[in-house]
């Protein structure tokens, strides 16, 4: 199958508004007769689902969880990136378009990259509209601060808690359309596969997670916004709840898995304490604004951080990137953090961890506080105190957050901090109209592949969010239905449905009658380390080809040997997680596949035998300046590629220093 991305003609500058003149229109009347399904209610699906109701479709939204308020997106914490130029540093949509493409190592497609960029702005706006309280200047303009991968100010923030707020705008605008009738949101039910008709996604089969009844839903489209799938690794900074299922069994349907391999480590998260531990906590990047990140420069250091001199300090980051500093994008960060802690110089009970350090930037807001109170000659304790007010405003509740997990006040000693698993630039393909290569199934958000290439750059991830939802679906759904105005609503009595319904039942009754000895747990700890071992920060051939034997073996035991307790019919925790697990064991092997076929490294794919001397990415544009695009196929998955051109960037070596 031939790739098209339908990316339209024109200068890059024009693309999107050349679409929008010309893209077909449904009639308000029209769009009365249609009904579209949303899986997902972060603020990929939140937006779009309200979006959808205002221009008067009839959507059915779904989420797992008890509300769409407790959808992942609300565990963002450090901002959202536009080009307004506030700050009048230079940035510019070119600027904007430029660093994320850089930052993704220049594996991801312009035309949507660049549209990104132009709607970052209209983002913004919609959420002053709505209320979100962004932070503020002492004029009343809104607030800046950098993130990695960059040179200005360009991150839009609401303290450490900017995914909320956003989301709780989102949610109301969702609501809005609930109170209309356009809008029915059906929490607690889970996506388990999807209903495709001629050819085209017309439904799905959900289970209802308090009754355990299986449930159908039909639309004239359905819209994938149920996030990333780095929970294939056990830990990470994802809730626990988050899985691949909706994008997978779509996958299985038809639609082409993209880039799996391409995970994001993000560098800032408290480190692995127990093998009991469920989840790790992300301490946002913009911590690493005000934060300096070291290292003894002795190796088995006993001092305590305090007692270290400034000379015994190795600024590991400001050395090796003068340029960007602690700034640098998030995959060069992660690497260098390991890179410290695997050469002996890690701190903590595990040396698996670097320090964040704030006491220089409390001092140094202490003193620039001081002088605005015309206090002359402060001593150092009122100094401190006006400093940690500052720190205090701009991230107290993340300082609350790790004093409350570690026990530690990290205003009086340094954070702790190692890389974890974050975030997934790979996802179901999509195309310059967000649809996959299954007609009638769109993909937003965190589970498309489509803007970040290789490396997602710090806040640009509610920035697509917001962007697919509010401004890009809104407009490419309508120019696939446009050819769908006279179907009549699609019954749920069809013999797909049905077939899919079976399948389903079959699928979770071989799941319960295995009556192994071993928990839904213990095969998902072991996929992950296989996972985070062998797929991780670092991969390479001989990891990589093990994995996928250590992978199929697991799985052959987990279809053997797991036990879930509990019954079918009803709420049960442990089959809903057994069901993703499923999932995530095909889904490691095929992440493990595509990473062996990318013998090139590039942003957070690190291939070791693809390094420059300096221990940096290399990538092989010749041969690999493509995305790769996987199709299901029974006898084994099957890659298709989509080659990549540049019109505005030329593809150059990654240099941070």
């Amino acid at each position: 199958m031939v790739l098209d991305a339908k990316v339209p003609q024109g200068e890059m500058k024009d693309k999107w508004q050349n679409y929008k003149d010309h893209c077909r229109l449904v009639s308000p009347a029209n769009k009365r007769n249609l009904e579209i399904i949303v899986i997902g209610t972060g603020l990929a699906g939140a937006s779009a689902a309200a979006s959808f109701g205002e221009l008067g479709y009839n959507v059915k939204a779904f989420c797992f969880q008890d509300s769409p308020r407790r959808a992942h997106s609300i565990a963002a914490q450090g901002g959202i990136n536009a080009a307004k130029n506030y700050s009048n540093d230079g940035d510019s949509i070119f600027r904007l378009f430029y660093e994320t493409e850089k930052g993704g190592d220049f594996r991801s497609r312009e035309s949507n990259t660049y549209r990104l960029a132009q709607l970052s702005g209209n983002i913004i706006d919609q959420c002053v509209a709505q209320g979100v309280p962004f932070a503020r200047e002492y004029g009343g303009l809104l607030a800046n601060r950098s993130f990695g991968g960059t040179q200005v100010s360009r991150t839009f923030y609401a303290r450490g808690q900017t995914g909320q707020q956003l989301l709780l705008g989102a949610y109301g605008a969702l609501q809005r359309q609930v109170a209309t009738g356009k809008v029915t949101v059906y929490s607690r039910h889970e996506m388990l596969d999807l209903v495709v008709i001629d050819g085209k996604a017309r439904g799905i089969i959900v289970r209802n997670l308090v009754t355990g009844k299986l449930e159908r839903y039909s639309a004239h489209a359905v819209v994938l916004a149920s996030g990333g799938y780095g929970n294939v690794y056990f830990l990470s900074t994802n809730a626990m709840g988050c899985n691949v299922t909706a994008a997978w069994k779509s996958h299985k349907r038809g639609a082409y898995f993209a880039n799996a391999c391409y995970t994001q480590i993000h560098p800032t998260c408290i480190p692995v304490s127990g093998d009991y531990q469920s989840k790790l906590t992300l301490m946002s990047e913009s911590l690493r604004n005000d934060g300096r990140i070291w290292v003894p420069k002795n190796k088995d250091e006993k001092r305590k951080a305090s007692e270290i001199p400034p000379e015994d300090r190795d600024y590991y980051l400001e050395r090796r990137y003068p340029s960007f500093g602690n700034l640098v994008p998030r995959d060069v960060a992660s690497r260098a953090a390991k890179e410290r802690c695997d050469a002996g110089y890690g701190v903590g009970t595990t040396k698996q961890a670097v320090y964040l350090d704030f006491a220089e930037a409390i001092k140094r807001y202490g003193k620039m506080e001081a002088h605005k109170a015309a206090i002359e000659n402060p001593d150092e304790q009122t100094i401190r105190n006006l400093g940690m007010g500052v720190v205090k405003d701009k991230y107290g509740n993340l300082f609350a957050m790790y004093e409350k997990i570690t026990g530690e006040n990290p205003y009086e000693v340094p954070m702790r901090i190692y890389p974890a698993v974050h975030y997934t630039m790979g996802g179901l393909w999509v195309d310059y109209e967000l649809e996959t290569t299954l007609p009638g199934l769109f993909a937003i958000g965190e589970c498309n592949f489509s803007d970040h290439g290789a490396n997602r750059l710090g806040a640009s991830s509610l920035m697509q969010g917001l962007a697919d939802g509010y401004f890009i679906i809104p407009y490419t759904i309508g120019n696939y239905l446009a050819d769908d105005i006279k179907t009549p609503a699609i019954s749920t009595k069809h013999p797909a449905f049905d077939e899919v319904e079976k399948e389903v039942t079959e699928r979770i009754q071989k799941l319960m009658n295995i009556k192994g000895t071993k928990s839904v747990d213990h095969f998902h700890k072991m996929l992950g380390k296989i996972m985070w071992d062998k797929c991780g920060m670092s991969r390479n051939e001989k990891g990589l080809t093990e994995a996928i034997t250590e992978i199929q073996q697991l799985r052959e035991e987990f279809w053997k040997d797991l036990r879930i307790p509990g019954e079918i019919d009803s709420m049960n925790p442990e089959l809903d997680k057994a069901q993703r697990v499923a999932d995530f064991m095909e889904l490691g092997e095929l992440m493990c596949r595509d990473a062996l076929d990318r013998k090139e490294s590039c942003g957070a794919h690190f291939r070791e035998e693809s390094q420059t001397p300096e221990g940096e990415a290399l990538r092989i544009d010749d041969q690999f300046s493509y995305v790769s695009a996987w199709e299901y196929k029974k006898e084994g998955e099957e890659l298709h590629k989509e080659n990549l051109t540049f019109e505005l960037t030329h593809p150059s070596q990654r240099s941070y220093k």
